[in-house]
Formats: C-alpha cells, structure tokens, sequence
C-alpha cells in the first residue's frame, strides 16, 4: 500500500506538502505544476488516505449505502471518456473501501427518477439542478457535487482548475508565435463549458480573441470535431492553432484535416484535452490537457465519507491538470 513518503519520493517534494496539499491545505501556497505532480504521483501509486482505511478495517463502511446521479445517458457516457472516467474512479474507491452505491439514477435515461430516502449520501456527477437532488435524497448536505458549476454552498464540490488548464495551452501556443487561435468545444453555455469562458477570457486580455473563430458542435463528441473542423477550414480567416475541449472532438478534427490536406502542425497547430488513452498514437500524436479526471472521482468518495463521520463544514476541491507536449502542435523543442 503507497505511502505519503512514497508520493514524495516519487513528485520530488516534502512529505508534509504532500500531507497537506492532499488533504486540500487552503493555506499551502504551491505551484501548480507540484500539485498535478503530487496528485498524478497518489493517482499511479493507488493510494487511499489512512482514515478511510481505518474506517473500511473497522467495519463501518458495511451497512453505508450512497447514490450516484449522473448527468449523462449510458450511450451519451460511452463516447465522452471524461465522465466515464470519472465514474469509474467513484466506483474504484468504492471497491476498495466495501463502500456500497445503492441506488444510480441517470438524467438522461427517458425514465423517471424515483426518490431513495434510504442512503447515506449522494454523488452528483455534472450539472443538475438542486431541486432535482433535494427530490431524490431529500435535504441533507451528504451530497458531493463532481464537475458541478453552480454554486451551491450546502455541498461539497470536486472540479478541474479548468482557467489553469486554460491558460497553459493558451500561454503555450503564444509562445510558440502564434497569433490567431479557435477554439472548438461542445456547449455554448459557458455556465456548462468553463473551457470556452476562460479561453475568451485569455485571449481577450491579449487583445487577441476573435469571436468567429470559437465553434461550439452541441456535444463532445468525434464527429461534431470533424463537422465543427470542415467549418472552420471554409472561414477566410483560417487560424494557425486550435484548441479542442475533449480529445474524441480532436480525433474527428485530425481527420477533417488530413481530408483537406493540411499539415499539422506546420499549417495548423492542435491541443485536446482530456488525454485519453489514443491520443499518443494518432498521426501526428496530439498535444493535450491530462485531465486527472478518475482522482476527481476517488476524491469525490473521500470527501462524502467524511460527511458521513460527521464534517459540517462544506468543502471545494481543484484538480490540477497538466499540459502534454507531443508532435501536433509542433512544441516539442520548447518544452524540451
């Protein structure tokens, strides 16, 4: 079993930041270069706080029982690895622990929601109205939001850093001389896509933001990369980078643009972002955002379980994430 030492060993930092920047120290000023590190180094080691291990040897996690909301359909989940992902680390966590999910309910089901007031908790996994949760498991504060963006201040709440994940791509195209760059994602509510408000935001305040340039497809998917690409290729004023919200929409993109015969990156620079498991092996290998999306997850079950022993005060956790270098943006040289 990974220890706090072993972190450190392996993110190169102290134990105690590793001690205090996993139990989300408000006050540890850090980069967040280390804390994606330390985060990336406990997700590759499985560790599992001793607490909740403390409480899975002691038998008090056998008779808990929580739910799972989840925002997406079976088949909308099947193609959008982010909250796949996601899901899986909540139901990982919850192996480990002997922690049972009793009751799963799906928004986009087509079936109605029946209410369980039976759990000891609930996890919410995107953007649902708290009307719909209060319905469900009634007024309580066990309710852990994942990837929520409204604030509701009785939950807790696991989110990506999405304006640092943001800027580095942003910042890391600029510096490679680029001067005009789209931005390709899947909703054009910037409450449901914080990707596009902070893409905006950046490019704004380098007096560079063109709003033509930034094509929302309705969802993530690859084949709304693929349309939202031939698009943008028709525009007369054709950018020299990209950037696109989730890495199933980039490999749709890649190939609207072999179709068209431009080169990438010479012609067109690309980052995604989630880096799921393809992204080092398409032609050319895309440059993406490591989205440490199962962690979220895991950290989610975390944060209920102390809930459930008692903790009154409500908690906001960020995620760090971490820019990936490969061949299509043609940044290799400047990262190395």
């Amino acid at each position: 079993m990974a220890t706090i030492k072993q972190i450190a060993e392996k993110a190169g930092v102290s134990s105690a930041t590793v001690s205090r920047v996993l139990n989300n120290d408000a006050s540890m000023a850090v980069s967040d270069a280390t804390r994606a590190r330390i985060f990336a180094a406990a997700e590759e080691l499985q560790y599992k706080p001793t607490r909740l291990k403390r409480l899975k040897q002691e038998g008090m996690l056998a008779n808990q029982q929580i739910g799972l909301l989840l925002s997406l359909s079976v088949e909308e989940e099947s193609s959008d690895p982010y909250f796949a992902s996601i899901r899986r680390g909540i139901e990982t966590r919850c192996e480990e622990l002997g922690l049972s999910i009793g009751k799963v309910w799906r928004l986009n089901s087509g079936m109605e929601l029946q209410p369980s007031h039976q759990l000891s908790g609930l996890i919410a996994v995107g953007t649902i109205a708290q009307e719909t949760i209060v319905h469900l498991i009634g007024h309580t504060d066990r309710v852990v939001l994942v990837d929520h963006w409204e604030q509701l201040s009785d939950y807790d709440s696991v989110h990506l850093n999405f304006r640092q994940a943001v800027n580095s791509v942003v910042d890391h195209l600029l510096q490679l001389g680029h001067q005009t760059i789209a931005y390709i994602g899947g909703d054009s509510d910037e409450g449901f896509d914080p990707r596009t408000r902070h893409f905006k935001e950046r490019l704004a305040k380098q007096g560079l933001l063109k709003e033509e340039l930034i094509l929302h497809a309705g969802d993530w998917s690859t084949n709304g990369g693929y349309e939202q690409m031939k698009a943008l290729l028709l525009q007369n004023n054709r950018p020299t980078a990209c950037f696109i919200g989730s890495d199933p929409m980039a490999v749709g993109a890649l190939r609207a643009l072999h179709e068209h015969g431009v080169d990438i990156p010479n012609e067109m620079a690309i980052v995604g972002f989630d880096d799921i498991e393809m992204s080092a092996f398409l032609s050319p290998p895309l440059s993406t955002v490591k989205a440490y999306t199962e962690q979220m997850g895991k950290t989610a079950v975390q944060l209920l379980m102390e809930r459930i022993e008692g903790r009154e005060a409500s908690m906001e956790v960020t995620i760090e994430t971490k820019l990936i270098i490969r061949e299509s943006c043609g940044g290799l040289a400047a990262n190395s």
